[in-house]
C-alpha cells in the first residue's frame, strides 16, 4: 500500500527527477575508469547525495574512523533496504559486493557495473573464492569494500546472523573490518517502515519511498576491528555484536553456519 504523505503530482515530479538523475549518473560513470581515485570518490558522493535529496532523505552520519580512511577496510552493515547502498555512498564511497541479479537491472545494473561493483553468483558454491580474491586485491592496495553479511534484507526488528564467508579477505589482507549501523526514522523518531525491502518488488518499494514526506537516515561508523590475528568467524561475531548493540537489536542465530556458500545478498 502506498503511503499518503505526498500527493500524486509530487510523487511524479520526484520520479521524473530520479530517472533523469540515474541517467545522468550512468553517463558520468563512463568516465570513472579514466579519473583519479579522489575525484572518483567526490563524483560518486555528490551523485548519491543528490539521489537522497530528490527523495527528501535527510542523512546524518558520524565521521569514518581515520584508520579506515587512511588504509581502507572491509565495511559491513546491517541491511534493510536497497537505500543502504546509497546512504553509504553519500557518506563514504566504497566498492560494493552485490548479487549478480542486479547486473541485469535496467539502468541501475549498468550504473553499478561502471562504478566497480563486484557481482557474486550466490548459486555457485565456488564463486565465494573468486569474490574473496577480488576483495583481497582491493584491500591490499588501500581501497575499501562494503558488503551486507546478513545475507538478505530484513525488516529491522532483529539483526540476522552474520555470514563469515566473505570476511576472509580482512584476515588474509590483515586489514580493518569496519562495522556500520544503519537506521531509518520518521520526523517523530519512530522507525520508518517504508524503506523496508523484503517482500515488496523494487517498483513497490520505490513508490513507497517516493510517497514519504521525509525520511531520516542515520549512519553510525563504529570502531574498526583489526583482522590480523583473528579468523573470519570471530570477525563476524564481533561486527554482529557491535551493530546489534548500536541499534538495540537482538541477533537471530543460525546453525550451522554455511561457510562455503555466499550470502544471498539483496541490493
Amino acid at each position: 500500500m502506498i503511503a499518503t504523505g505526498v500527493n500524486r503530482l509530487t510523487r511524479s515530479i520526484r520520479f521524473i527527477r530520479l530517472i533523469l538523475h540515474i541517467a545522468s549518473g550512468l553517463l558520468q560513470s563512463l568516465l570513472l575508469p579514466y579519473i583519479g581515485a579522489v575525484r572518483k570518490r567526490l563524483m560518486i558522493r555528490k551523485w548519491a547525495r543528490k539521489f537522497l535529496h530528490i527523495l527528501n532523505i535527510k542523512l546524518s552520519a558520524n565521521a569514518v574512523p581515520p584508520a579506515c580512511q587512511q588504509q581502507g577496510g572491509l565495511f559491513v552493515a546491517n541491511h534493510t533496504s536497497w537505500l543502504d547502498i546509497i546512504v553509504i555512498l553519500a557518506s563514504y564511497p566504497v566498492c560494493f559486493v552485490a548479487k549478480a541479479e542486479i547486473d541485469s537491472w535496467p539502468l541501475l545494473g549498468r550504473l553499478c557495473r561502471n562504478a566497480g561493483t563486484l557481482f557474486i553468483e550466490r548459486e555457485k558454491r565456488g564463486d565465494t573464492l573468486r569474490i574473496n580474491q577480488q576483495i583481497e586485491n582491493l584491500l591490499k592496495v588501500g581501497d575499501s569494500v562494503a558488503l551486507f553479511p546478513e545475507g538478505a534484507t530484513c525488516n529491522g526488528d532483529v539483526l540476522q546472523h552474520f555470514h563469515a564467508a566473505l570476511l576472509q579477505p580482512a584476515v588474509t589482507a590483515e586489514t580493518l573490518l569496519c562495522p556500520v549501523a544503519i537506521r531509518y526514522k520518521n520526523r517523530d523518531g519512530s522507525r520508518n517502515a517504508s524503506v523496508i525491502y523484503v517482500t515488496a518488488t523494487l517498483w513497490q518499494s520505490l513508490m513507497l519511498i517516493l510517497s514519504e514526506l521525509e525520511i531520516q537516515a542515520e549512519l553510525n561508523f563504529m570502531t574498526p576491528i583489526p583482522g590480523a590475528g583473528k579468523n573470519r568467524r570471530e570477525l563476524a561475531r564481533l561486527a554482529e555484536q557491535a551493530i546489534a548493540q548500536a541499534l538495540s537489536l537482538s541477533v537471530v542465530r543460525m546453525a550451522p553456519e554455511r561457510l562455503s556458500c555466499p550470502p544471498a545478498e539483496q541490493p
